[in-house]
């Protein structure tokens, strides 16, 4: 009967005890939830984040047309900000010796070509993966020397005696593409010489070799103020539409997709267009 009482006494206090121990794990255990769930969300906000930006990692490798020089090194340069870790490479050049490249086994992830014919050596030969798809235009115009001092204002004036006119080889799209606004219009033209890229045919003019050359308007805005361009109503029957693809043995085909979907995108088209291209 004496050691009742203790027990009485004492259990309140073990109760209290163990409440108040109970409280306190219960709140380490609120916390610690509460962190993990805080850390866990803050991880997974930083893993995804971590994940968006470094899935996507390597070189890409672009073969493509000289006429999207400056455009797609504007964009290369976007896609390696958006994802740290790329590295975009660009090769350059007439779409034809490109095309050559690629089915003699040059590796590359995306071709990016000036016409569909000169996709069509790609494609015929299996080395591009999936339908290229157009996603933009080009549309010719006339280079003159700065001032125009051979006051030229048609594709007809290009046929003057005595005046030196580059244009395009006929086997790259900026020259096939001259040919075909010259037989629409029933003109014979015979140039000093004939350039294996649109680039190269507008150098002429910048460097006062050539009176004139027939290149792309996104080339003549490009050359800024050391060109003079004229348009020509020709020009309208021999635009050209410009496909992309991915290649069938693309070394890095994830990041060269990712390239692919910018160049589509709204971002992409802005850059294009910007530069004097048209949408498709």
């Amino acid at each position: 009967m004496t050691r009742s009482p203790r027990r009485t006494r004492r259990m309140p206090q073990v109760a209290g005890a163990g409440a108040a121990a109970l409280l306190a794990l219960s709140a380490c255990s609120s916390s610690d939830s509460g962190s993990d769930a805080g850390s866990g969300s803050g991880k997974a906000g930083s893993d995804s984040s971590a994940s968006s930006s470094s899935k996507l990692s390597g070189t890409v490798t672009v073969f493509a047309a000289a006429s999207l020089k400056e455009s797609f090194t504007t964009l290369g340069k976007e896609f390696e900000k958006d994802h740290p870790g790329t590295k975009v490479t660009f090769n350059f050049g007439g779409s034809d010796s490109l095309a050559a490249g690629i089915t003699g086994g040059a590796p590359a992830d995306v071709f990016a070509a000036a016409s569909p014919k000169t996709m069509k050596i790609v494609t015929d030969a299996g080395d591009a993966s999936g339908t290229p798809a157009t996603f933009v235009r080009n549309q010719l115009e006339i280079a003159t020397l700065p001032g125009n001092p051979d006051r030229i204002s048609s594709l007809k004036d290009l046929t003057r005696s005595g005046l030196k006119v580059v244009l395009c080889d006929q086997e790259v799209p900026c020259g096939a593409a001259v040919r075909k606004a010259l037989d629409a219009s029933g003109l014979k033209l015979t140039p000093v010489s004939y350039e294996q890229d649109v680039k190269s045919a507008l150098t002429k003019v910048e460097l006062k070799e050539a009176d004139a050359a027939v290149v792309y308007k996104t080339d003549v805005r490009a050359a800024g103020d050391k060109v003079e361009g004229v348009e020509f109503p020709e020009s309208a029957d021999a635009i050209n539409d410009y496909p992309i693809a991915l290649l069938k043995d693309a070394p890095n085909a994830a990041a060269a997709k990712a390239f692919i979907e910018l160049v589509s995108s709204a971002a992409g088209q802005k850059v294009l267009t910007e530069a004097g291209f048209l949408k498709p």
